[in-house]
């Protein structure tokens, strides 16, 4: 090593050829030789940038041969998991967390005249104003208002962000929830958690990044455009876990089929599968079958145990309401939920009254409190079990639906839909609890102050994961698309309160 050294070293100089600016000659100069040691720590740096060379490119080949690999996040990121409660159908927010005084001074009045007339969906127009019978009280430190709709909710007042004013485009259910899935009304968008997994793929390997819960056997209205990849391949797409003792079918190998004989049968398939993709190229569905295989084999070994509710202890199923009736479909859901991010899934939805059962047109009052009955303890119990095992700090809890309900009636005793103003809450995650942001009229018909459109909603979830939903792009028909359609701006004061 030594005679390789000086054999580049032993000159005093080292001719340099250089233009000289003022000519077109060029003009020879020298310059004093390096030293020994400069050489040494050169030649290590040099090798050692050769080594990271490799090392990077090993990465983005790993990358490109597994998009779903956890990358870094843009910015420093408050959350690394999502759970968003989606209740379906549209719940009432002048029920639960905006009360209106007003509403119930004026019942059975016209909407005032100094109030816009809105468009609703199902076109009634002069409807009388419908009271709210609840008793509303302050909760926490923070002193929320909060019903008596959502008493185990209340006690986690201190943790809620309550945002009054969110307002949204689409007046029907399948639009709407496709809106505050994709941020479109129309199909064919990448939902919200995909663009997150897309962003950053996921920890755990060997269990989707994107899982989507349901509490009954129904599916939501717009079916699986709402949890899809649009026009990103399919690979980011979410997983449907179905409601019951067995979420995953087929999870399990039929009897007699020995690992090895299952493994040769997928690598064959596999093979077969590159070949006839080498031939189709634009194909992502393809590809995103050949990576679903290879998760459904890992899958074998890990989701049996992560499904598995039965190991937990019964005081954490009664924190649920698993031993209650109108509580253990929604409440296992929210336990599944929670062992799914605690095993390192980046974005789980559980849906509430899938199937859009918290629609209120007609009878309001006993079809919105039996879907409160069933939804509030078993949040109330997510809430506390994540704070308990220290998850909570990094796991943002979404809760609201498409749309609210219209403070005027329908068929004289329900509520319209309301996508021009309604509530949403998060907490955890880095959101600031104890506060309310923004504001409804006096009615609860429009949001008048600091408006929240679907697409900030969306910016600020991505903002907590560490993602700008300006510069989370992906090229599909020659442009750059993003997850917010250029538009929305993040609710900073989610954060700072």
């Amino acid at each position: 090593m030594d005679r390789l050294v000086s054999c580049f070293i032993k000159y005093k100089r080292i001719p340099v050829y250089q233009l000289n600016p003022r000519s077109d000659k060029m003009n020879y100069h020298v310059r004093a030789a390096v030293s020994r040691r400069d050489f040494l720590m050169k030649a290590g740096g040099g090798i050692a940038g050769v080594a990271l060379a490799g090392i990077l490119g090993q990465d983005e080949a790993r990358a490109a041969s597994n998009p779903l690999l956890a990358k870094v996040s843009r910015h420093k990121a408050t959350a690394k998991n999502v759970i968003f409660l989606f209740m379906e159908g549209g719940p009432s927010h002048i029920d639960m967390f905006d009360p209106k005084p007003l509403l119930n001074e004026l019942e059975g009045q016209r909407l005032p005249s100094s109030f816009k007339e809105p468009v609703t969906a199902m076109g009634e127009q002069g409807s009388p104003l419908m009271g709210s019978p609840r008793t509303w009280n302050q909760h926490g430190e923070s002193g929320l208002w909060i019903s008596d709709w959502c008493p185990n909710i209340a006690k986690h007042a201190d943790d809620l962000a309550v945002i009054r004013s969110c307002w949204a485009d689409g007046l029907n259910h399948v639009g709407s929830v496709c809106q505050m899935n994709t941020g479109s009304t129309l199909g064919g968008r990448p939902s919200l958690g995909a663009w997150s997994v897309y962003g950053l793929g996921t920890a755990n390997q060997n269990l989707p990044g994107y899982v989507v819960l349901v509490d009954n056997n129904s599916m939501p209205l717009g079916g699986v455009r709402n949890w899809g990849t649009g026009f990103m391949p399919a690979t980011y797409q979410g997983t449907l876990f179905r409601n019951g003792p067995t979420p995953i079918p087929n999870l399990y190998p039929p009897e007699g089929l020995s690992d090895r004989r299952q493994r040769g049968k997928l690598d064959l398939l596999k093979e077969m599968n590159r070949r006839h993709a080498k031939q189709n190229t634009f194909e992502d569905e393809l590809e995103a079958r050949i990576d679903s295989y290879e998760l459904a084999y890992r899958m074998q070994a890990e989701a049996p145990e992560a499904v598995d509710l039965s190991l937990e202890d019964d005081a954490t199923k009664t924190l649920y309401g698993m031993d209650g009736k109108s509580t253990a479909a929604f409440g296992s859901q929210c336990l599944q939920a929670r062992r799914l991010v605690e095993r390192g899934v980046r974005f789980v939805q559980v849906y509430s009254g899938t199937g859009s059962k918290w629609d209120s047109h007609a009878d309001h009052e006993t079809k919105a409190s039996k879907m409160c009955e069933s939804m509030d303890l078993p949040v109330a119990g997510l809430l506390e079990d994540l704070k308990r095992r220290g998850l909570l700090e990094d796991t943002l809890v979404v809760w609201g639906g498409e749309f609210g309900r219209t403070p005027m009636s329908e068929k004289g005793d329900g509520r319209d839909h309301n996508p021009y103003g309604f509530t949403m809450w998060m907490a955890g995650g880095g959101v600031k609890g104890g506060q309310v942001i923004g504001s409804t009229d006096e009615l609860g018909l429009w949001a008048v102050e600091e408006p929240c459109h679907v697409h900030d909603l969306h910016a600020s979830i991505l903002y907590a994961m560490g993602l700008d939903h300006m510069n989370l792009e992906f090229k599909s028909g020659g442009r750059l698309e993003r997850p917010t359609l250029n538009s929305g701006e993040v609710v900073h004061k989610l954060f700072t309160g």
